[in-house]
This record gives C-alpha cells, structure tokens and sequence, in this order.
C-alpha cells in the first residue's frame, strides 16, 4: 500500500526527542500556555518573518478569531474561493459576516484577482486568500485592490513570500499538514499589534490576566505538549518543504504529464498535496485503488453548492472555473520521504489507466 500522505514516516524519526520533550513538559506541569508555548509562538513568528504569532487550537479557532479581531462581523462581507475546505466560509459565517465567492484561475486554482476585484462592494470587509495545496496566492494583485487580507496560509506554513501582506494570517497544524502537531493546532500571524492584542484576548475568554475580562471571547489554546512537538519539527520544515518539492519534480520527469494535467510550475509551491487535473478521473481512481495506492479528489462539492450556503443564491455555473476544478483535481501520494520507487509505481498506474504506454 502506498498511502496519500504518510505521517507516521516524517514523525518517527524524531519519537525519542519527543519523549524528551513531553518529559520535560510532564516535570514542569505546564500543559496551558507555559514556557513551550511561548517559545514557539517566537520561534514561528522569526520563522515567518512577522512580530506576532498567537497559539490557538485549531486552525478554524486561528480563522474566526483573525475576523474578529479585524473587526469582521454583521453586515460586512467578506470575498473568498469556494474551491477550499468549508472552514473558510464557516469562520465568516461564524461571525455574521457574508461570505462572497469568487471563482479560481484554473492554472493556479487560487482566488483570480480579476474575478474578485468584479465582486467587491462597499460592504466588502476583507479579502481572505487561501495558499491551496501549498501554493502561495496572487497576494500583490490582491493586496493592490485596497481591501484588508487575511490569508488562510493552513496548507502552506513555509512557503516563502505568505504571512506578511495581509493583516493577519493563520494556520493550522492538523497531522497532515507540511508543519503539524500530534493532533489538533492552530496559529494566528498578524503585522498588525491592535490586532494581534485583539486575538490574544479573544483566545482566552476576552482576558490576558484571567482576572479582567474585556470581551466575549472564547477558549481556544494551543496546548504545551502540541507546542513541544512543534518546536521540535520547524528546524526540520524548511529539509521537508524541499523534499516535497524535489517530489514533485520527479513526477514530471517520470513523464506523468503524458497521462495528466501536472501542477503549474511554481518555485514558491510546497506541494501540501500534489494536485493533477483530469477527465478520466474515475478511472484512474480506480486503478489507484486496484493497485493499493492511495489518492483524493478534494472540494468535489465546492462551497457556493454546499447546503449550507444555498441561501446566498449561488448556482451550478455560477463559478465555472471552480466548478471544473472541483470535477477533475486528483491528489496523488507525496509526503518528505516518499521514495523514488513508490512514485514510479504512481506514474506507470497512472499512465495505464488512460491508455498511455508505460
């Protein structure tokens, strides 16, 4: 079996430094906050070049709270893709505010400034952009349209040139992200300090002392044990954003392209997941799945469709683009540390199963 993503095969070299670390956070009795947090939230914020890094539980919690903290809420709209995870659009909602679909450009399947810039309004709060599959989004073009930008950067921690255009940033560290915790984590960057003091409080129930409480806010803490295990894999994020992109270029030289439609080439890509377009993909998950190798196809149902969102009066058509993406992108296996030969046996089942010669 070669599987989509192997997360054991990037943590279990490292199993007896975390047994150190987690002895250390077990001696001290500092499981909420404590010196692991605060430790990483410095070393994540020098490694994404930003002032302040605020730990949360999960990279939901890092969206709802960045919105709340740029003053996002009831009346506001806020433009975002629909070809993402649904927490996207789920934090905007969460706090009042209208999500507003723009459709994707199909080379990069990121937010397309053209189509964004058609659908801004006056009450158009924020821009949320999400780095998809670890691919940095059009921040320039974006950020040229005037309005606040929050980029949803959870699939692309290490990707060079995110974090530090748009107020704030966030992040999530779910096991099978590029840098992850050993269960649920999240992170909010921001360049802003109002802001960032704005999520610091929101985080732990409107208060930084736990005595004076100055809003309603919430519970959402990185724990000291997910901190220890994150400190202990950034040193190594920047070897395995490598590997992964060493990776993908192997796939294209294993002439995979003949078969599908092949990223577009992108020296800031950290290849979270790596991505193929094709029609044929029924078939060719089936051939996958026939030969014991791993594979998904992800947002098949894209947001503006989604049940949840129908009341906003999106279509099928309405955003053609991301519609075609949802009906063709197929994820195939990378992880740091897929071999050569795994990769091999990838490309010629690809490559049969569309009647390619092998």
């Amino acid at each position: 079996m070669i599987p989509l993503i192997d997360v054991k095969a990037q943590y279990e070299p490292f199993i007896p430094q975390l047994k150190e670390r987690f002895a250390e956070v077990l001696e001290t009795g500092r499981f909420i906050f404590g010196p692991e947090v605060e430790a990483f939230e410095r070393e994540s914020a020098a490694y994404l070049g930003v002032p302040h890094a605020i730990g949360v539980a999960n990279g939901t919690d890092a969206l709802v709270l960045a919105l709340e903290a740029m003053g996002v809420g009831r009346g506001d709209e806020v433009v975002c893709p629909a070809f993402t995870f649904y927490a996207t659009a789920e934090a905007i909602a969460r706090v009042g505010a209208t999500p507003v679909f723009a459709d994707i450009d199909p080379a990069t399947l990121n937010l397309d400034p053209e189509d964004v810039a058609a659908r801004l309004t006056e009450r158009t709060k924020a821009i949320v952009p999400v780095h998809l599959f670890g691919r940095p989004a059009s921040l320039v073009e974006l950020a040229a349209l005037g309005v606040s930008l929050l980029e949803d950067a959870a699939q692309a921690f290490g990707a060079p040139g995110i974090a530090t255009t748009g107020v704030c940033s966030t992040f999530s560290f779910f096991p099978t992200k590029n840098l992850f915790a050993l269960g649920d984590g999240g992170l909010v960057v921001s360049t802003d300090n109002n802001v960032a003091d704005m999520v610091r409080k929101l985080r732990f129930h409107g208060s930084l002392d736990k005595q004076t409480f100055e809003l309603v806010g919430t519970n959402s803490r990185l724990d000291a044990i997910h901190a220890a295990a994150l400190r202990v894999f950034l040193p190594h994020l920047a070897g395995w954003n490598r590997a992964r992109r060493k990776a993908a270029a192997l796939y294209a030289e294993l002439g995979l392209g003949e078969a599908v439609e092949l990223p577009l080439e992108d020296t800031a890509h950290v290849f979270h997941m790596y991505v193929v377009r094709t029609t044929d993909r029924e078939r060719v998950v089936t051939a996958l799945g026939e030969a014991g190798i791993g594979c998904a196809a992800y947002y098949v149902t894209p947001l503006h469709l989604q049940p949840a969102m129908a009341s906003l009066g999106y279509r099928p058509g309405s955003l053609p683009e991301t519609e075609r993406a949802a009906a063709e992108n197929l994820a195939l296996p990378l992880w740091a540390g897929i071999t050569p030969e795994q990769q091999e046996r990838v490309v010629a089942t690809v490559r049969s199963a569309v009647g390619v010669p092998v």
